[in-house]
C-alpha cells in the first residue's frame, strides 16, 4: 500500500513536470518541487475539492458540470500558491494545466491499469 502510494506520487510529480513543460504559465523548478506539489495536490483533491464541489453545487448543476473544470483550475492554482517551486501564472494556465493533467492521468491509468500495485510486484 505504501509502495503504490509513493508510486502514484512519483507518477503525478512526473506528470506535473510534463504539464509545466507543455503549458506556458505553469512552472515547476525541479523534481523535489514536483513531488511536494503532487503531495499537496493529492491532499487538496482529498479534502478541499469535495468541499468546493459541495458549496458550488447549484452553479455546477446549472452549467451541467462544466463548473467542475473551474474548480479543478482553482485547486491547481492553490497548489501553486502553497508549494514552493511551483508557480501557476493566471487562471487560463491553471485551466489548461488542469485539463492536461487530467488527460495525462487518465492515459497513465489506462496504460498501467487502476491497480498500481500490480506494476510494482
Amino acid at each position: 500500500m505504501i509502495v503504490s502510494f509513493i508510486l502514484h506520487l512519483v507518477i503525478t510529480a512526473a506528470l506535473l513536470l510534463v504539464v509545466a513543460h507543455l503549458v506556458k504559465g505553469v512552472e515547476v523548478d525541479n523534481w523535489g518541487a514536483a513531488f511536494v506539489g503532487a503531495l499537496v495536490l493529492g491532499l487538496a483533491n482529498a479534502f478541499v475539492k469535495p468541499l468546493m464541489v459541495l458549496l458550488t453545487l447549484p452553479i455546477t448543476v446549472l452549467t451541467f458540470g462544466l463548473f467542475l473544470l473551474a474548480i479543478n483550475a482553482l485547486v491547481l492554482q492553490m497548489v501553486g500558491a502553497l508549494t514552493p517551486g511551483v508557480r501557476i501564472k493566471g487562471f487560463g494556465a491553471a485551466l489548461l494545466g488542469s485539463l492536461l493533467l487530467t488527460v495525462l492521468n487518465l492515459a497513465v491509468e489506462m496504460l498501467i491499469g487502476t491497480d498500481i500495485t500490480m506494476v510494482v510486484t
